[in-house]
C-alpha cells in the first residue's frame, strides 16, 4: 500500500489539504479543543485524518494527516510506518515557522531520511512576514535541501504539486 503522511503544527491545514485533494469525504477524528489550540481554530485532529487519491496509472495514494500537537506525537509513528513519504506543512503566519519547521523536521527525521520530503508553506496569503528565501536559508543551514512550496491548503492543484513533487522525489 502506497501511504503518503501529512504533517505539521496544530492549524496549518493537513486536514483541509487532504480534503483538498480527496476522492472520498475524507475519514476525521476531529474534536473540539480544550487546550491553547482553542486560539488557533475550535477543533482539532487526535488521531488521524484519512483519505485517499488515484494517480493517471492507476495508482491509489493513502492520505494519512497526524495531529499536529506534540502530546499525540505517539501518533506519528504509528501513521508513519510503511509510509512512502512526508508532506509537511507549516503556517506561515505562525509567529515562529522556522521554529516549528525544525521540530517537525527533527520528530520525523529517521522516516525523512529513509523516504523523502516536500515542504508546503500555509497561508501565504494571511501573511508575507516570512520570505520562502528564509526558509530555504534555514535548511540549508541544516544541510538539508528539500522542495519548498508556497500552497493553498484549499487548493487541489496546490496540493497536488506537493503530492507529485513528493512522487519525484521519490523517484529521483
Amino acid at each position: 500500500m502506497d501511504k503518503i503522511i501529512f504533517a505539521g503544527p496544530v492549524g496549518a491545514g493537513k486536514t483541509t489539504a487532504i480534503g483538498s485533494i480527496s476522492e472520498i469525504p475524507p475519514v476525521g477524528t476531529d474534536v473540539a479543543c480544550t487546550d491553547e489550540s482553542a486560539q488557533i481554530k475550535e477543533k482539532t485532529t487526535v488521531a488521524m485524518d484519512y483519505s485517499y487519491i488515484t494517480l493517471d496509472d492507476g495508482t491509489r495514494i493513502h492520505l494519512y494527516g497526524t495531529p499536529g500537537q506534540d502530546r499525540f506525537d505517539f501518533m506519528w509513528q504509528i501513521l508513519a510506518k510503511d509510509g512512502i513519504g512526508l508532506v509537511l506543512l507549516i503556517n506561515r503566519d505562525h509567529p515562529d515557522p522556522l521554529h516549528q519547521l525544525g521540530f517537525y523536521l527533527n520528530a520525523f527525521a529517521d522516516f525523512i531520511q529513509d523516504t523523502g520530503v516536500v515542504i508546503g508553506l500555509t497561508k501565504s496569503d494571511i501573511s508575507d512576514k516570512h520570505d520562502i528565501s528564509k526558509f530555504q536559508d534555514f535548511l540549508y543551514e541544516r544541510q538539508q535541501i528539500f522542495p519548498v512550496f508556497d500552497v493553498d491548503a484549499r487548493s487541489e492543484d496546490d496540493i497536488k504539486v506537493l503530492v507529485h513533487a513528493l512522487l519525484a522525489v521519490l523517484n529521483h
